[in-house]
Order: structure tokens, then C-alpha cells, then sequence
């Protein structure tokens, strides 16, 4: 089979027929063998009614319904699981992402040998209230992540099968699969400027604190990449600075309180000087950061994935 189309959505009755026909009328043209797995993220409309409206008109057209709404990355997961598909093609549902750019995804993937292609929205038709948190929040991704794209968070992107099987999509993660793509070992990572179209039915189904939470799910991802199986080497370090520095001051603290008691002044408290309380907040730090880092080790070692390695290949 030549591509899986994964549309993950919530509430998206409306758009479903049209965007059915969009995407059969551009598999048909290129001559594609296809399968589109429209995953319902617990819709309450009538969504998964014409799901299963389609799928008797289609072999090519299957469904997974969520009992309730678990969010984008769930859905995205369940779908990579089941696709068959050389070429996996991501797309929302609300029909801002155009099927025709497959082909020249596809065209990418599989002749320019990347792993991972994803959609740039150039030209948006979004308010600024969106548009600029949405590059700020671009900016910082690429700056922690080194992949060097403009638009994360697009929901139009292509992938070898390889890429979706090997990484594993959680929480709100979908917008950095790019990230964890390179995290799993697939480096060739391209963009392609698409066209953005201007949402035709409903309303988005995202809030602004999604901006707030990308912040947050970006410190997790980095932080677990780099120290995710060896936290001794951030808590046993910065725990050993701050010990330091705490050691550090208890030795001035007690050589001003020696010179005083040599010199026959005993009037001087130790609990007069700052260096004291330095001494020993820095202790204290260092020695809870230094145990935080030695019960991560434990975790870590005790972990049933601590030597799960990408083999790409072998002879």
C-alpha cells in the first residue's frame, strides 16, 4: 500500500464528506493505493455516523471511536498503530490542511529520501492573537530542539512507516513529533510551505492554554532526551555545585568565628553572617538534589526500556 491518511478529529461532521471527496479525488488522479483512518476523539455530533456512512461506500475508509475525548496525541497514537501504509500523511479535519499536497509529500518521502516532511503555513489566515504566540512558540522549539522548522504544529506532515512505529506519540506531544522523530534517530527531517485555507465549519477545538502547556511539554521532552536515563548527571551536578557553595561559606563562617575567638573576641555570632545561612541553604540543596538524582538512577536502572536502542540495521 502506497500511503495511510491519518485524520484524527472532534466534532467534524460537516467537513467529513467534502474532505472524503477532496482526498479520493487526488488518490484516484495519482493512482494511489490508499487507506484513511478517521480516529473520532469522543465527537458528540454526528461525526462517527458518517464515518461509518463512508466505510460502506469504501474499503478504503476505516474508523476508531474513543469512548470519550482523549486529545489529539492519543489519537494520532492509535492511528500510527494500525497504519499499513509506505508513506503515513497527516491531516486535520476541519479541511485548513489541502489534500493536494500529497503527492508532492509522498514525491518527498520517497524520492528525496527524507524521514519526515512537515507543512509550513506561510500565508496564514489566522488572527494576530494566534499568529504571533505561534511563532514565539516556534521560535523556542527550534531553538531547544535543533530541528529547524517554521510551523511545529502544522497537522499536515508525512512520514516513512519506520518513523511512526518507532516513536511513541503521549499527552500533548503531537506537536513535537518532529522532536521526538529526531530523538528515535530519524535526523532527515524537510518542510514544505503549504496552503493554509480558512476554516469553513465550526470553530477550533484548541484554547490559548495550549501555548502555555507547549512551553511545558517542550521543557519535559528536552529534559527526558538529554537526561531522561541518566538524571544523576543533572541533580548529581547541580547538587554537587550547591553543596559546594554551601561548604564553601560554612569555612569562611567558621575561620571569621576562629580569628575572633584567637583574637579574645567572643562577642561575633556565627548567626550575624549571611555566609551562615548560605552554608546552609546550600547544603541542604545540594545534598536533596544529589538524592533526587540517585533515586532517578534507581528508576532508571530498575526500568524495563533502560537499553531499548533504535537498531537500524543489522547483517
Amino acid at each position: 500500500m502506497d500511503i495511510s491518511i491519518v485524520i484524527p478529529l472532534y466534532n467534524e461532521a460537516e467537513s467529513l464528506p467534502e474532505l472524503y471527496a477532496w482526498i479520493e479525488k487526488v488518490m484516484s488522479l495519482h493512482h494511489f493505493t490508499y487507506e484513511i483512518i478517521f480516529i473520532s476523539d469522543g465527537s458528540t455530533d454526528r461525526s462517527w455516523d458518517i464515518i461509518e456512512e463512508l466505510q460502506k461506500q469504501s474499503p478504503n475508509v476505516k474508523g476508531i471511536k474513543f469512548r470519550r475525548n482523549y486529545g489529539k496525541s492519543p489519537a494520532l497514537h492509535c492511528g500510527f498503530q494500525r497504519v499499513k501504509g509506505e508513506v503515513i500523511i497527516t491531516i486535520d479535519a476541519d479541511l485548513q490542511d489541502s489534500p493536494e499536497e500529497i503527492p508532492e509529500l509522498y514525491r518527498m518521502i520517497k524520492e528525496d529520501g527524507y524521514d519526515l516532511v512537515s507543512g509550513w503555513k506561510k500565508k496564514r489566515y489566522d488572527p494576530l492573537s494566534k499568529t504571533i504566540p505561534t511563532r514565539l512558540f516556534n521560535a523556542t522549539a527550534r531553538k531547544f530542539s535543533g530541528v529547524k522548522l517554521h510551523d511545529f504544529n502544522c497537522g499536515l506532515k508525512a512520514y516513512r512507516n519506520i518513523v511512526v512505529k518507532n516513536i511513541e506519540v503521549y499527552n500533548d506531544m503531537h506537536r513535537y513529533i518532529p522532536y521526538l522523530a529526531k530523538i528515535a534517530g530519524f535526523g532527515k527531517i524537510g518542510e514544505k510551505v503549504v496552503q493554509h485555507q480558512a476554516r469553513r465549519y465550526g470553530h477550533t477545538k484548541f484554547g490559548l492554554n495550549r501555548f502555555v502547556n507547549g512551553y511545558l511539554d517542550l521543557i519535559t521532552l528536552w529534559f527526558t532526551s538529554r537526561f531522561g536515563k541518566k538524571p544523576m548527571h543533572f541533580f548529581g551536578l547541580w547538587g554537587s555545585a550547591m553543596f559546594l557553595i554551601g561548604f564553601v561559606a560554612l569555612i569562611y563562617v567558621l575561620s571569621m568565628k576562629m580569628i575572633s575567638i584567637f583574637a579574645g573576641d567572643l562577642r561575633p555570632l556565627v548567626t550575624n553572617s549571611p555566609y551562615f545561612y548560605i552554608s546552609l541553604l546550600g547544603m541542604i540543596l545540594g545534598t536533596q538534589l544529589f538524592l533526587a538524582g540517585f533515586l532517578g538512577e534507581l528508576i532508571s536502572r530498575n526500568s524495563a526500556r533502560r537499553n531499548n536502542y533504535q537498531i537500524e540495521a543489522e547483517i
